[in-house]
């Protein structure tokens, strides 16, 4: 790997930052894309390049694979140059990210606040595993005001989704980070649904911004990974952590993130638009009860969302007029979406979240937390736009 990386301008565009950002002017043989580096070890020419490694005269990655690779590298230097941060720290899957991250920064006699509508699993993972060591947690509504309220002597974290998921409600930055520097807590926004494109939460002062890579970023169904972004300072910490559990990214999973990265800003402004149309026609279709999507006027939290982000996203969820066959009749009679449980790829893909994500539990259990037979989640691919609302259209007509 040459040992000069590309000098961007500091106000390069978003697309010019995820083409050439953290890569290096020369790769090994002058090839023009980033190689996978497919090792588990690195070797010293003698022991003074090893003495001058570990007392940090030396720039090399690593000694072993688990504290680096040159792939994963280049990746997450592309990461912070789309996010502005200081440092990025790869992971194999999101949820690793996530609980490496509240581990790193919890212990013992803390308290955690997390909003309602954030990710299940994260929801899962604290109340669940967290409480097991000590970690109190409150449950909480994604605005300032109702996370002020549960704050304790001893909260140590916030947590909240930024638009959430599947009602893609919108935390006001600003108030959220007040209150966090008044009572000296960190705040880790999970911005998966915003991606940097539409929003930069380190911008407004938030501590950590955590991405399901595997979703917008890499944009192809077929990586999983999760990402760190914040201070070089936290990151390094939770670094440490992370090469004590062993949950790192692989090499070549770097490398299809670095590729995906590229058209990133290319599919993300295509399925933004997209998704403000399809909710635009869905909001006024007579089968058609509620739009959830913060572009529109009718969202609850549009002027909040209006204020943070260019655009607003591609995953539209709404409620059929109808019940739970109403909704499972609709999907399938769509005929471009897939049902799969993600989001984010080129792909267009729909579910029920009643089904996907909560089919062990009975209607009424959904409906207390807030997931209704009903409610459908569409996440849009680059597909053309008149198509998918054809196709909408079809399937609406057959319930």
């Amino acid at each position: 790997m040459g040992e000069k990386k590309i000098i961007l301008e500091q106000e390069a565009g978003e697309t010019t930052k995820s083409v050439h950002g953290g890569e290096y002017e020369f790769n090994d043989k002058y090839a023009i894309t980033t190689p996978i580096y497919q090792t588990s070890t690195y070797t010293f020419e003698n022991t003074a390049q090893l003495r001058d490694f570990f007392e940090g005269r030396s720039q090399r990655i690593s000694e072993y694979g688990r504290y680096g690779n040159p792939t994963q590298e280049v990746a997450e230097d592309k990461l912070c140059k789309l996010e502005n941060a200081e440092a990025a720290l790869l992971f194999p899957s999101g949820m690793s990210a996530i609980t490496t991250a509240i581990f790193a920064i919890c212990k013992m006699g803390d308290h955690i606040v997390i909003t309602s509508d954030s990710y299940r699993r994260t929801r899962q993972f604290i109340r669940q595993i967290m409480s097991r060591y000590g970690v109190e947690f409150t449950l909480t509504e994604p605005d300032a005001e109702s996370v002020e309220k549960v704050i304790k002597n001893n909260t140590r974290l916030i947590i909240s989704e930024s638009p959430t998921n599947p009602y893609l409600r919108v935390v006001d930055f600003e108030k959220i980070v007040a209150i966090g520097h008044k009572h000296r807590i960190k705040i880790m926004i999970d911005s998966t649904l915003a991606t940097p494109f539409n929003f930069k939460p380190l911008d407004y002062g938030v501590d950590i911004v955590t991405h399901s890579v595997t979703k917008y970023l890499s944009g192809h169904n077929d990586v999983l990974a999760g990402v760190l972004l914040g201070k070089s300072t936290i990151i390094s910490a939770i670094k440490e952590l992370q090469a004590i559990i062993g949950g790192i990214s692989d090499p070549n999973s770097s490398y299809l993130i670095i590729r995906g990265l590229k058209t990133f800003p290319l599919r993300m402004q295509r399925q933004n638009e997209s998704a403000m149309i399809i909710a635009n026609y869905l909001e006024k279709h007579s089968k058609i009860d509620k739009v959830w999507y913060p572009g529109l006027k009718s969202h609850p939290d549009y002027e909040i969302a209006k204020k943070y982000m260019k655009a607003f996203g591609g995953v539209v969820s709404f409620q059929i007029k109808g019940n739970l066959e109403t909704g499972t009749k609709f999907i399938d009679s769509m005929k471009i979406p897939k049902i799969a449980p993600s989001i984010g790829g080129v792909e267009s893909l729909i579910e029920q979240p009643s089904l996907m994500s909560y089919y062990e539990l009975t209607t009424q259990e959904r409906e207390s937390i807030g997931i209704y037979d009903n409610l459908i989640r569409f996440s849009i691919g680059i597909e053309d736009t008149e198509d998918l609302i054809k196709d909408l259209d079809q399937a609406l007509s057959k319930i």
